[in-house]
């Protein structure tokens, strides 16, 4: 089984871009974010044509996640449960995949613009309330997959200048202690479970060369519980994709499991 995530800031744009990725790495779930579109302008039909069944929550303009599957997805949810909020940042859903059961939660983590700001505090209050929403989750489902945007770098090697974004947003020491929290629930980040390249980043900005000249940040992440964990197989950034012409300044992310 393959699970895949992937910031495509703006589905509208970077729809032919998906679809010949999936042609060419058929994964099981493909987790989307920045879809910015409302409900009735996604594209189920072409994701369908091509054997995907599609859940979705978007919004004009802003945010908006999808969670692309090939077996059914039951059980879905929309947004974090007990946490108001208008903006469309999740996305929960159970792979039925024959035997085997994955809980999926995409996530489109807040900017947060920065440190101090309104935003910046929505984003932790945000974060706080993913924890608890996935620590129940976890009462249920021992195979979960949390996928998504996290726009936070974890830690130093996540970033290509540690000493120019030291307490920066993203990386600032109170959004990393929010991925902790949620490292401390027993999630394990799937990356890290193998050696992997150093500066291997999924974010480039696009101004300044930020992608030839490789001043990245790892941002998008997939955490795993234990047993998936322990399935994990490999765990990859797809760079090629931000190589194309008018690409997401987001790589896709791939985790094998078997």
């Amino acid at each position: 089984m393959q699970l895949a995530t992937w910031n495509v800031n703006s589905l509208n744009v970077r729809l032919p871009h998906v679809l010949d990725w999936l042609s060419a790495n058929p994964v099981d779930a493909l987790c989307l974010q920045e879809t910015k579109l409302t409900d009735d302008k996604f594209p189920a039909a072409e994701f369908a044509a091509r054997g995907y069944q599609a859940v979705f929550a978007g919004q004009k303009t802003y945010n908006g996640v999808a969670i692309l599957a090939r077996a059914p997805l039951v059980d879905v949810v929309r947004n974090i449960p007990g946490f108001a909020d208008d903006q469309q940042r999740l996305l929960s859903a159970t792979l039925d995949s024959g035997g085997l059961k994955v809980r999926l939660i995409c996530a489109y983590f807040p900017n947060g613009q920065e440190v101090d700001s309104d935003k910046y505090r929505y984003k932790l209050a945000w974060c706080d309330a993913l924890r608890t929403h996935v620590a129940h989750e976890l009462n249920t489902h021992a195979e979960l997959a949390l996928l998504g945007d996290y726009n936070i770098a974890p830690e130093d090697r996540d970033v290509h200048d540690p000493a120019a974004w030291a307490g920066q947003i993203l990386c600032s020491a109170p959004e990393r202690e929010r991925f902790q929290a949620l490292t401390a629930l027993g999630l394990k980040d799937a990356f890290r479970l193998f050696n992997q390249p150093e500066k291997s980043f999924s974010w480039w900005d696009y101004r300044q060369l930020g992608f030839q000249k490789n001043r990245g940040l790892r941002i998008d992440h997939v955490l795993l519980t234990p047993t998936l964990a322990q399935a994990c197989t490999g765990c990859t950034i797809d760079r090629a994709e931000r190589k194309k012409p008018q690409p997401s300044d987001h790589a896709p992310v791939v985790v094998t499991l078997r």
